[in-house]
């Protein structure tokens, strides 16, 4: 559009405010707070933090801009674990026996566990687990590195997915089925005070 177009807009105002009325964005009515549920995750989706539409209850999809926010909080984790830990990163699949030596501290969640029972078409010779916490994948190894005192302390951490076959009301950022923001850090210590210490 060249001059003469903008000077017949400003003879004509009505076609101005018809089209500043096409640019505008429809706003979207948000459900009220009453029916918290629908209100939450239409909030969530409304600021582009992640879309709760995707079709397996529980998970949802980062947004671009959610997935930087994301990244951002852990930046500044990582920061400040890096002090004093280092990142590492254990398998998402734990073998059934491995799993199950943890009996006393998974007690409570054992019905929220995914198992992974095929490879392809073929049944598995052990089932595994999807993470649900990784304290039965870092401890047999933590068996494996620590051979003496001189090895200690070891002080790591991990940002990973962890899976829970959660059956009350999923919402997202609060009670997922995929957890895609999980830090947990584990440590081994020559004596209690060293490990009180670190606490």
């Amino acid at each position: 559009m060249g001059r003469e177009g903008h000077l017949e807009d400003l003879h004509n105002p009505e076609s101005n405010v018809q089209q500043n009325k096409k640019k505008e964005p429809q706003k979207e009515e948000l459900p009220p707070k009453s029916e918290f549920s629908e209100w939450y995750n239409e909030i969530i989706r409304t600021a582009q933090i992640r879309d709760v539409r995707y079709p397996v209850k529980g998970l949802y999809v980062w947004y671009p801009f959610g997935f930087s926010l994301r990244n951002h909080v852990f930046s500044i984790l990582r920061e400040l674990m890096n002090k004093d830990h280092q990142e590492a990163l254990f398998p998402l699949l734990i073998p059934e026996q491995e799993f199950m030596k943890e009996a006393e501290h998974i007690k409570g969640f054992e019905g929220e566990v995914y198992w992974v029972t095929h490879g392809g078409k073929d049944p598995l010779d052990v089932k595994l687990a999807l993470r649900p916490t990784s304290e039965t994948a870092i401890y047999p190894m933590f068996k494996l590195w620590i051979r003496s005192h001189a090895d200690l302390p070891i002080r790591i951490y991990q940002l990973v997915n962890t899976f829970r076959y959660e059956t009350k009301h999923t919402r997202p950022l609060i009670r997922l089925r995929e957890i895609t923001s999980f830090k947990e850090a584990h440590t081994a210590h020559e004596s209690w005070e060293d490990a009180e210490r670190q606490v």
